[in-house]
C-alpha cells in the first residue's frame, strides 16, 4: 500500500506538468486563432470601407514582411510572383540572356555581359543603353525594372532596340534567350607558377562541382598551394558547405552540427567523400561579408588547422533556414536551427540590433564570448562571425572614390575609352599612364559630383553640437576659417588620390574589354589581401606556426 502512495505522489506533478503544457498549447493555439479572426476581420473591413481600392495581393504581402522581419533577417516569405526569383537562387540558373542591367534616371544601361551567354552572343556591350524590347518603349512603362521583359522561355528571342556609344542611331539586336547559368566561381586561375586561385562567390546547387573541376584543372598546370577567395559570399546551400569542405578534410570528418527547436530535425554532417587534397597549402581569403556556408568552409579550415584565414572578421551568420511549402505555390524560408562548427562554436552574432552600416559587428567584447580550441590547440572564439589568422585593414574607398563610382562617372569613362581604343594589352599588362588620367581629370570638369571629405563632416558635427550647446558665438569665427580652410577641392584631391582613381579606372576600363574574369585578373597587383597571402607563401615557416598557434 505505501508503495502504491508513492508512486501515486510522484505521479501528481508529472500529470500536473502535462496538464499545464496542455493548457499552454491550447491558449497558444487560441492565441493564434483569435489574431487570426481579428486580422481577417480588420482587413474586410478596409478593403470595403477605405477611401481608395486597396491591392489586397500588395497589402497582405507588405504586413506578412513587417512581421517576419521581427524575427530576423533569413526567415522570407516569397508570393507566387517571387518563386522565379527564388528558384535562381537556389539552383544558379534562370531563363533569359545574360546581362546585368541598371537604371539611373531613367536610362536602362547595360553593366555586365556574363561570358558564353545569349547577350554576349547577340553583341551587346557594356554600357549600351536599352530603349526599347520587343517595341516597348521602356519611357513609358511604369515598372522600373526591366529585366521581366527580357527573361523568357529558352528558344524564344527578344529584339533589343539600344543606343550604344558612338552610333548615331539605335541599333537592333536579336537575343534567343536560353538558360543562364549564374557561376558560383567566376573565375579561377594561376596567380604565379605555383600558387592557384578560386574566387567563390555562392552556393548554389553546382558550387562544389564548380570547386573540384577548377581546383582538379589548377593542380594539372602545377598548383602547389592554393587561395581559396571567399571574399563577398553570402553562402547559400548547406549541403554544399560540406561537400566543399571535404575537398580538403577527409572523410569522415565532422563539417557541421545543427541543434533547433524540432530535436529530431538535429543532425551532425560529416564528410562524406575521400578528399581531393588533405596537404595542399590553403589560404581562405574572407571579410565582413562572407556569411553563412561562407563561414562554415572558413571555420572547418580553420578549426582543423588545414589553412590559414586572412582578411577580416566574417559576417557572423550561424543560422540554419529551411523552405517549408505554402498554399497557392507559395514558400518561406523559415530559420530552424543553429549550426555548429567543428571546435563546437556557434559564430552566430549576438544581436541583431547592434550592427555596425556594413553589416560587420566589430569587436565582441570578452564577457560575451566563449573560447573554444581547434585540432591542433589554438584557441578560437564564438560570436560575431570568424576572426582570421591575419586580419588586413579594410580597403576603404575616399568621398572622392566613392561620388564617382554613385554618378558612374568612372564606367561612363570606360564605355568612351572603349570605344576609341579598340584594342588593349592583356588585362593583367594593362595600365594607364599619366597622361592618360590626366585626360581623365579634363574628361570630368564639367561633370556633376559631389562628395564631403571626413574633416568637413567632424566639422558639421561640430557646428550641430555648439548650435544644440548655445556655443556657437565662441567658436563662429575659428569655424568660419576652418571651414573655407579644410574645404574640399575637386582638382586638387583628384591629385591627390591619383593613385587610388588610376586603380579604380583601370579595374573599370579591363571591365569592358575583358568582362569579369579580366577585371579579376587586373586586380591581383593591387588586392590587399591576395598579396597577404603570396608573402605568407612565401614564407611556409611563419605558415606552419600560425597553424601551429606561433604567430
Amino acid at each position: 500500500m505505501k508503495k502504491y502512495f508513492r508512486s501515486f505522489w510522484l505521479a501528481i506533478p508529472v500529470v500536473a506538468g502535462l496538464a499545464f503544457f496542455s493548457f499552454r498549447q491550447d491558449d497558444r493555439l487560441f492565441e493564434i486563432a483569435r489574431n487570426l479572426d481579428i486580422y481577417a476581420t480588420l482587413f474586410k473591413e478596409l478593403n470595403a470601407y477605405y477611401v481608395d481600392d486597396v491591392n489586397p495581393n500588395h497589402l497582405i504581402k507588405s504586413s506578412i514582411d513587417a512581421m517576419l522581419r521581427q524575427l530576423d533577417p533569413y526567415t522570407v516569405y516569397y508570393a507566387e510572383d517571387d518563386i522565379e526569383d527564388y528558384m535562381t537562387m537556389t539552383t544558379g540558373k534562370y531563363n533569359g540572356i545574360g546581362a546585368m542591367v541598371s537604371t539611373t534616371n531613367g536610362k536602362h544601361v547595360v553593366m555586365m555581359v556574363y561570358e558564353d551567354t545569349p547577350a554576349q552572343k547577340a553583341g551587346l556591350q557594356l554600357g549600351d543603353e536599352i530603349i526599347k524590347i520587343d517595341g516597348i518603349d521602356l519611357a513609358t512603362r511604369t515598372e522600373s525594372d526591366p529585366s521581366k521583359l527580357l527573361r523568357g522561355q529558352t528558344g524564344s528571342s527578344t529584339k533589343l532596340t539600344i543606343k550604344r556609344y558612338g552610333q548615331k542611331n539605335p541599333i537592333e539586336l536579336t537575343v534567343n534567350r536560353d538558360i543562364v547559368k549564374v557561376t558560383n566561381v567566376p573565375y579561377y586561375g594561376m596567380i604565379n607558377d605555383e600558387v592557384g586561385y578560386i574566387d567563390l562567390k555562392d552556393f548554389t546547387a553546382t558550387a562544389s562541382r564548380e570547386v573540384r573541376n577548377a581546383f582538379q584543372e589548377l593542380k594539372g598546370k602545377g598548383m602547389k598551394k592554393v587561395v581559396l577567395d571567399l571574399r563577398e559570399n553570402p553562402g547559400g546551400l548547406l549541403n554544399m558547405a560540406i561537400e566543399i569542405s571535404n575537398v580538403f578534410i577527409p572523410k569522415g570528418e565532422e563539417v557541421v552540427s545543427t541543434k533547433g527547436k524540432v530535436t529530431e530535425w538535429n543532425k551532425t554532417y560529416s564528410a562524406y567523400n575521400p578528399a581531393l587534397d588533405t596537404e595542399i597549402p590553403i589560404v581562405v581569403l574572407t571579410n565582413n561579408r562572407s556569411a553563412s556556408a561562407a563561414e562554415i568552409v572558413a571555420g572547418v579550415i580553420q578549426d582543423y588547422d588545414r589553412g590559414v584565414l586572412i582578411g577580416q572578421r566574417t559576417y557572423g551568420k550561424g543560422l540554419v533556414q529551411t523552405t517549408r511549402d505554402l498554399s497557392y505555390n507559395t514558400k518561406m524560408k523559415i530559420t530552424t536551427a543553429k549550426y555548429y562548427i567543428p571546435s563546437g562554436r556557434c559564430i552566430q552574432a549576438i544581436d541583431y540590433s547592434h550592427r555596425n552600416e556594413d553589416g560587420s559587428v566589430g569587436k565582441v567584447p570578452d564577457s560575451l564570448m566563449t573560447a573554444f580550441t581547434t585540432r591542433s590547440g589554438r584557441t578560437v572564439y564564438d560570436g560575431g562571425g570568424i576572426l582570421p589568422d591575419i586580419v588586413t585593414d579594410k580597403d576603404g574607398y575616399s568621398p572622392l572614390a566613392v561620388s564617382l563610382a554613385r554618378k558612374r562617372l568612372l564606367f561612363d569613362y570606360a564605355v568612351k575609352y572603349h570605344y576609341e581604343h579598340p584594342t588593349v594589352k592583356s588585362a593583367r599588362d594593362f595600365s594607364l599612364t599619366d597622361a592618360d588620367y590626366q585626360e581623365f581629370v579634363k574628361w570630368l570638369k564639367d561633370k556633376d559630383y559631389d562628395y564631403t571629405t571626413q574633416v568637413e563632416k567632424d566639422l558639421n558635427d561640430l557646428e550641430a553640437s555648439a548650435k544644440k550647446e548655445q556655443s556657437m558665438d565662441l567658436i563662429q569665427d575659428q569655424l568660419k576659417a576652418l571651414k573655407a580652410k579644410l574645404s574640399h577641392n575637386k582638382e586638387n584631391d583628384l591629385q591627390l588620390r591619383k593613385t587610388e582613381i588610376k586603380n579604380l579606372l583601370e579595374d573599370e576600363i579591363v571591365k569592358h574589354y575583358y568582362l569579369e574574369k579580366g577585371m579579376k585578373e587586373a586586380s591581383f597587383s593591387k588586392d590587399i589581401e591576395v598579396k597577404a597571402a603570396l608573402e605568407l607563401f612565401k614564407d611556409m615557416n611563419r605558415y606552419q606556426q600560425i597553424l601551429k598557434g606561433k604567430k
